[in-house]
């Protein structure tokens, strides 16, 4: 099987170079689509047969040689466990869904070609991370990868907003990328190689000492590069710049898994290094949990599933670091399927409705515009939630029970390594994911009310309209309470002082968010032209339901089905106590058997590889569920007209703003930058290019008094000679 996985890779690229060709010649335009989708599918297709002629075997290689540096010997092939074997669908699987839905949905786009090839390329690269056997052949598709994240995100060049997002995403993400590539070489110094299989033995002999441990502290930067990690998660929102299907493909379910994925490949790496542990663990959890509080506060759809995006990654990591490492990699499975139907959706929605803003989307009646789309989204949203019995309650719940497992062992366990991570950590990530499990919950919720919710009920109203209505005006001292409310009954009422104030509140917040557009006093007039005559349509037809269209083409329908349908299905895969764990195999690429964990000869105890449900994590996984739930639900008749998370309070506005992560990164990174690149552009053009120029100056200046010495006239020659000369006799004459 790894010999085919050898050429897996170069279906995608043979795509990329095809579709590049047509971009840069300008004809076969209408062979695009076949030229987009079906290698990637045939390249799905293949990498399926890979996961079951592996098996639940142990890792397999096909390498050969081809760079002889007089020290570590570089490697060009593909290494097939249990792992990569299960990742490589879910690239496929995503990648293929992303190329067909953009058939139809960039399908208007003048550079629709290019598009497609960068697809093509990206997918290539990213198989390339997953089957390598040679981690710097591992590094050529991480950075491929992130060139590619550059281009996609920046499709939309000439919007400003694209560019500097683009931009952003590159840099922040290189800034991890130094310190990673440092880590390759610390492991492949220590281990006298940089193949995979060697360096994990010789972290497994070694333990977690000298050129190991720096490795994988090292490792530590790019992962939270690639994974959108505390410090480094800022570009992930930002780069919703970039077209649905893109943040479908790269920022949902396989480039920000890159680092999850690297983690997972080099595990006793880390496994033996509790510094490198403890790094993750509390990265981790400050990432998830302020990454949740961030979802619930924005008004953007796609940021919204951003931020979540980003609390979810930090999960798998929290899993890695308290030892679950199968629990990580099955909700990486997971997340990225119903991840990816849920930006494929929020495609759909923005199509049809022209915006992404939720307060704007509550006023479209999407239920009943968009069948299909309401019923999947709702899936995805569930599966997001942990709703059982849908993928994100399985997987979520397996990390719960794993965090669970590390923070209540005692003393050595039975396993190869003869050691776990430390109960500290099982705590904290086990606290880290109740209290995730309950945000996202309640974010999630609240996402669903805001798209779909019941409008007749009065639940929300826009925070817009809020915002541009008056208070309403005490009713007269005549009046009586009865006759206000009889009156109430036959007029709208306007809102409340408190209402209006928050609804300015809103307002301005939408001055400062990116994702909100504005709207001209025409576009308004225009808009209230239009809601009048729908107004006096429906009055003359009788609540006839208007159709304003098909829903979307089957080409965008089709995977939002089938990414559901798995959504459905795929958390049942951990029911079983050995199955999952028998197809993902051991850590350092071993096979993996019940009665070898039980005998210690795995690299983590027994416990680490069991996925089925236990009763107290259960219990508390359904408890945070409902906790979220309630709390919305609780807000939601509580305050009607206004958006749920006004429970937040005073944590709104900075999770808005994402705690103000990026003015942190100003003060601490950028500024410093900036006053260090004046110092050295000062220092360059006003000394050293000072001396540069002194020196022309000064020779300038010493030719100016010779040209107004040499006049040419004869007699003022020999006036000077004779003056020397006599200046020479009378200084020797008194020397005398």
């Amino acid at each position: 099987m790894s010999t085919l996985a050898l050429w897996i890779p170069l279906l995608p690229l043979l795509s990329a170079a095809a579709l590049a060709a047509v971009s840069l010649s300008g004809r076969g335009r209408r062979t695009v689509p076949a030229l987009a989708v079906l290698p990637i599918a045939a390249a799905a297709v293949l990498t399926f047969v890979v996961l079951v002629g592996h098996g639940t075997g142990a890792a397999t290689e096909s390498r050969i040689r081809y760079a002889a540096t007089g020290g570590p010997e570089l490697w060009l092939g593909a290494r097939v466990d249990g792992l990569a074997a299960l990742i490589a669908v879910l690239v496929g699987v995503v990648a293929t869904a992303v190329q067909l839905y953009s058939v139809s949905y960039m399908a208007h786009e003048e550079r629709y070609t290019s598009y497609s090839a960068l697809i093509s390329l990206f997918t290539a690269a990213m198989l390339v991370v997953v089957y390598s056997t040679d981690l710097l052949v591992l590094l050529v598709g991480w950075e491929v990868m992130g060139a590619c994240s550059y281009f996609l995100i920046g499709h939309h060049w000439e919007r400003p907003e694209a560019r500097g997002a683009s931009i952003k995403a590159f840099l922040v993400t290189k800034f991890g990328d130094v310190p990673f590539l440092l880590g390759i070489l610390f492991l492949a110094h220590g281990a006298g190689t940089f193949r995979v299989q060697p360096i994990l033995q010789h972290a497994i002999q070694q333990g977690g000492h000298g050129y190991t441990a720096a490795g994988a502290i090292l490792l530590i930067g790019g992962v939270m590069g690639k994974s959108a990690q505390v410090p480094l998660q800022t570009w992930l929102p930002d780069a919703m710049a970039g077209p649905t299907p893109i943040s479908a493909l790269i920022h949902a379910a396989t480039m920000v898994a890159a680092g999850v994925y690297v983690v997972a490949r080099l595990y006793p790496v880390f496994l033996v290094t509790p510094a490198a542990l403890w790094i993750l663990a509390i990265a981790a959890t400050l990432t998830t949990v302020t990454a949740a509080l961030s979802a619930f506060a924005q008004r953007d759809l796609k940021r919204i599933l951003a931020y979540s995006t980003v609390s979810q990654l930090a999960l798998m990591v929290a899993a890695l670091a308290a030892g679950g490492r199968d629990a990580a990699v099955f909700h990486l499975m997971s997340h990225g399927g119903f991840k990816a139907l849920l930006f494929l959706g929020a495609g759909v929605i923005i199509h049809k409705a022209g915006t992404g803003d939720v307060d704007e989307l509550n006023t479209q009646d999407l239920r009943r515009k968009l069948p299909v789309t309401f019923i999947t989204m709702t899936i995805g949203l569930a599966a997001l939630a942990g709703v059982p019995p849908f993928s994100g309650f399985f997987s979520k719940e397996s990390i719960a029970g794993a965090a669970y497992d590390t923070a209540t062992h005692s003393g050595p366990t039975k396993s190869l390594l003869g050691l776990t991570p430390p109960a500290g950590i099982g705590w904290l990530v086990l606290v880290a994911t109740l209290l995730t499990g309950f945000l996202t919950a309640a974010y999630a919720l609240r996402t669903w009310l805001m798209l779909f919710g019941p409008l007749e009920r009065g639940w929300f109203r826009s925070a817009v309209e809020l915002s541009q209505r008056q208070p309403q005006a005490p009713a007269p001292s005549g009046v009586s309470m009865a006759e206000a409310e009889a009156k109430a009954e036959t007029e709208v009422a306007p809102p409340t002082a408190a209402d209006a104030a928050a609804g300015s509140e809103w307002a301005l917040e939408a001055l400062v968010a990116e994702s909100i557009r504005e709207k001209t006093a025409a576009e308004v007039a225009a808009a209230a032209d239009a809601s009048a005559s729908a107004e006096a349509a429906k009055a003359t037809k009788a609540k006839t339901k208007v159709r304003t269209g098909p829903e979307a083409p089957r080409a965008e329908l089709l995977p939002l089905v089938v990414l559901a349908a798995v959504t459905t299905v795929f958390g049942f895969a951990g029911l079983n106590l050995g199955w999952f764990a028998s197809w993902l195999g051991d850590a350092d690429g071993n096979a993996y058997h019940a009665k070898a964990a039980e005998a210690g000869k795995l690299i983590q105890p027994a416990d680490a590889y069991h996925l089925g449900p236990g009763l107290l994590s259960i219990l508390l996984a359904l408890l945070a569920l409902a906790l979220g739930l309630g709390v919305v639900l609780v807000a939601a008749r509580a305050k009607p007209g206004t958006d749920p998370n006004h429970v937040l309070g005073f944590l709104r506005k900075p999770a808005f703003l994402g705690f103000r992560a990026d003015d942190l990164q100003d003060a601490v990174v950028v500024r410093p930058t900036q006053a260090a690149a004046d110092a050295v552009g000062f220092l360059d053009t006003e000394v050293v290019d000072a001396y540069v120029r002194g020196s022309g100056h000064a020779a300038r200046l010493l030719g100016e008094g010779l040209r107004r010495i040499q006049t040419g006239n004869v007699q003022l020659y020999l006036t000077g000679v004779l003056t020397g000369v006599v200046v020479i006799a009378a200084a020797l004459g008194f020397g005398r």
